[in-house]
């Protein structure tokens, strides 16, 4: 996320993720227990590593199928922090699923609260008479979303965050949140027995700003490992691993380089992920999912 606290405090922007790959919840609340048994994960990004003020990313969910599988519910808790801003997120979850016999069909909502908070008092502003007081601002959040998913594909379209929120410190206006607009598609390939071959997509829109887009590939083996490659607006690359134990735990690690239309390739990106999911009602199912 980016503010800037000069005259008037811009637009926060959603933090950056990979780990949607691995956990679509963080972006759409349709996900909520569309895997039909408890989930649950949590995820620590550091965005530009060795650059001063970087980005960082922390954010922790669970989610459980319930009512014979008809029903999600969840809740979702981010920390993202840049430089002198901190914003704090906690959403509560729900979903209700509609089986169509080879597919599913899942409608989301999510609400909760959003806090912003900078501290300035270690930053040397530019024009002191426009300088902006430490500020700790709390507003309300409503997201929702809709997938349809099979064993072999999965498109969703979410705007998790539709409020969009301001509100004034002084004589400036802060924008807190700007509508943000994620769709996603992903294909499962069955290569072999032990292989399968997974494309996948995410596009995101937000007004004021250009589509940014994320094109990825992985390749499933033995329903345990994963590896993959992707790239953000081919200009940041990445590294996808993940691997999944026994006792339905899993643990993902990505690597990302940004390319010198950024920050240069000095500063990459690691992002970890451990998660698991478990059968704990007699509903629950516990075989793997692709998705």
């Amino acid at each position: 996320m980016f503010a800037s606290i000069v005259g008037r405090v811009h637009a926060q922007i959603d933090p950056l993720y990979a780990q949607y790959l691995s956990n679509p919840l963080v972006i759409n609340p349709a996900y909520t227990g569309l895997n039909n048994n408890f989930t649950a994960s949590v995820a620590y990004r550091r965005q530009w590593a060795g650059y001063e003020g970087n980005p960082t990313t922390l954010n922790a969910s669970a989610h459980s199928s319930i009512f014979q599988q008809k029903m999600g519910i969840g809740f979702i808790a981010v920390q993202d922090n840049i430089g002198s801003s901190k914003n704090t997120e906690v959403n509560l979850t729900y979903a209700y699923k509609i089986d169509l016999g080879q597919s599913r069909l899942s409608f989301g909502l999510q609400g909760g609260m959003v806090n912003y908070r900078s501290n300035s008092d270690n930053l040397n502003p530019y024009d002191p008479g426009n300088w902006q007081a430490n500020q700790n601002i709390t507003k309300p959040n409503l997201g929702a979303g809709m997938i349809l998913s099979s064993d072999r594909y999965f498109i969703g379209i979410s705007s998790p965050r539709m409020l969009p929120e301001k509100a004034s410190v002084g004589t400036s206006s802060v924008s807190i949140y700007k509508q943000h607009l994620y769709g996603m598609a992903a294909y499962i390939f069955i290569l072999s027995e032990r292989v399968k071959f997974k494309p996948s997509v995410l596009v995101k829109g937000v007004q004021g700003a250009p589509i940014s887009a994320d094109l990825n590939t992985s390749f499933i083996i033995d329903n345990k490992y994963t590896a993959g490659l992707f790239t953000r607006n081919i200009n940041t690359y990445g590294l996808l691993l993940q691997a999944r134990m026994d006792q339905g735990y899993r643990f993902s690690y990505i690597f990302e380089v940004p390319s010198n239309k950024s920050v240069g390739v000095r500063y990459p990106t690691h992002e970890v992920c451990l998660g698991v999911s478990l059968a704990l009602l007699k509903s629950h199912h516990n075989s793997f999912s692709n998705f």
